[in-house]
Order: structure tokens, then C-alpha cells, then sequence
């Protein structure tokens, strides 16, 4: 199992590089092309000039438009030479912040997709939100320098995005989870950060940390589930309007050495 490449930052805990884990033809992700990441609100001069040196120019923001009007513009916005996407994987966000007495989550009555919880939820993104997570992986496979994808955690909405991206790289189920539940290592101080922040408070009240901790049955449920309902996460793309030049470009991005 690869060692997770950890960007240690002041104001993130949930950063790394997914660069170096191996793909089944005995390539490896590239450094540099792909990082996830939890919010990036609280990010320090510091902490700015690495993510700079690191060669990232794009921002995938997986979060919902009540999150972002909540919590307002973060740091990065104000670098020029950054490009900021959001892509929010909620279908019924848009509302005003006067009118959002819950964030989107809150008191949500789902489709049961899968016995697994979280497997459910995120296959719900992709029912709900395909152009988003298509949005995304198209940042990606286009960016020119390293995309950092995020939500609040970097554990669910990212963790969902990261899986699909590491499956069309041809990463086996194994690795990519492992880089899902890696999330464990730093998940007290992520849910720390979130506390924090009233935005996320409520939700996070009286919740256990074990609540939290990603569990290592969900991504290869939801690559199953992906793979029995459209036959491969590269036939998902294809049915919301990828070619296979798009795919090879996602592909090429992320293994290909420069």
C-alpha cells in the first residue's frame, strides 16, 4: 500500500497528493496532477505560497452553494493565477442564506441505493448531480497544472470525485481505497476544524467521532455498484457525454510522465 503524501498545512488537515499510487499495468498516478483536500477557508500566506510551489493552478470546489455563501470567499480566491470551479454535488442547494435554515444534508430523505450508508449517498450524487462530478474529472483531465478537488472534509463529495478519477487511471479497487480510508489518519482534526465553524456545528453536535471515519466497505460497493448498473466507471462518463478522447485525456493527465 502507498504511504499517503501528505501536504501538511496550517489551515487544512486533509491534504495530500494522490501522486504515486500504482495503476494495475504497473505505471503509478504522477505527482502533481491530482491533490484532495478538506475546506480551504483558513489557508495562511504560508500555506498558499506551498500549494503555489506544489504547481497547482486549479480549484474544484465540490461544495454546495450554501456552504460557499456561509462561509464566504476563502484566500485562494484572491491569487490570480489560480482558476476556481465549483461543482456542487447537491441538486437543491440553491437557495438564499436568509432561507437556508439547514445545509443540504440536514434532514434529507434519500433513495436507498445500496445497504451500505455512504455508499448510498454517494451513488446519489452521481444520480443527482452527474454534470458535477463530470465537471470535475473534465477539470482535471484539462488542468495544466495540479487540481486540488475539495468539499468540507475532503472525505465524501472528494471522496467520490478522487474514486472515479482513480478508476479511469486504472488504479485497482484495493488502492483507491486505501487512499479513501487514509482520510482516518487526520479525521479528529478534521472534524476539529469543522466544529469550528458554525456553518457546520449543528451537524457535527453530539455526533461520534466514529460517525466520521471513513469505512473501507464503501468505495469498492460503490465501484460495484458503478460497474453493475453501467459496466465500468469509464461506461458511466461515456452515458453523460464523454468520448474516449475525453477519457484518454483524463487517463493521460493523471499517469503519463511529462
Amino acid at each position: 500500500m502507498t504511504t499517503p503524501a501528505w501536504i501538511d498545512l496550517d489551515g487544512a488537515a486533509n491534504m495530500r497528493d494522490v501522486g504515486g499510487i500504482p495503476t494495475e499495468d504497473g505505471g503509478q498516478v504522477q505527482p502533481g496532477r491530482l491533490l484532495r483536500s478538506d475546506n480551504l477557508q483558513e489557508l495562511s500566506p504560508k500555506d498558499i505560497t506551498t500549494l503555489l510551489a506544489h504547481g497547482v493552478s486549479d480549484i474544484v470546489d465540490l461544495r454546495s452553494q450554501v456552504e460557499l455563501r456561509l462561509t464566504g470567499p476563502g484566500p485562494l480566491t484572491r491569487v490570480t493565477s489560480l482558476t476556481h470551479h465549483h461543482h456542487s454535488l447537491f441538486a437543491d442547494d440553491d437557495v438564499a442564506v436568509e432561507d437556508a435554515l439547514v445545509l443540504p444534508w440536514h434532514d434529507r430523505v434519500e433513495e436507498e441505493r445500496d445497504a451500505n450508508h455512504w455508499t448510498s449517498h454517494y451513488l446519489g450524487y452521481l444520480a443527482e448531480r452527474p454534470d458535477s462530478v463530470s465537471g470535475a474529472l473534465d477539470v482535471v483531465a484539462r488542468s495544466e497544472g495540479a487540481t486540488v478537488v475539495h468539499c468540507a472534509a475532503g472525505k465524501d463529495r472528494t471522496g467520490t470525485v478522487v474514486a472515479l478519477a482513480l478508476s479511469v487511471a486504472g488504479v485497482s479497487d484495493e488502492d483507491i481505497t486505501a487512499d479513501y480510508v487514509a482520510t482516518t489518519e487526520r479525521i479528529e482534526r478534521i472534524v476539529e476544524r469543522l466544529a469550528a465553524v458554525p456553518a457546520y456545528a449543528d451537524n457535527l453536535r453530539g455526533r461520534p467521532l466514529s460517525d466520521h471515519v471513513p469505512d473501507p466497505e464503501t468505495i469498492p460497493r460503490l465501484l460495484e455498484a458503478v460497474r453493475r448498473t453501467a459496466g465500468s466507471v469509464p461506461e458511466w462518463l461515456h452515458a453523460v457525454g464523454w468520448s474516449d478522447d475525453d477519457l484518454e485525456r483524463l487517463r493521460r493527465r493523471l499517469v503519463d510522465p511529462d
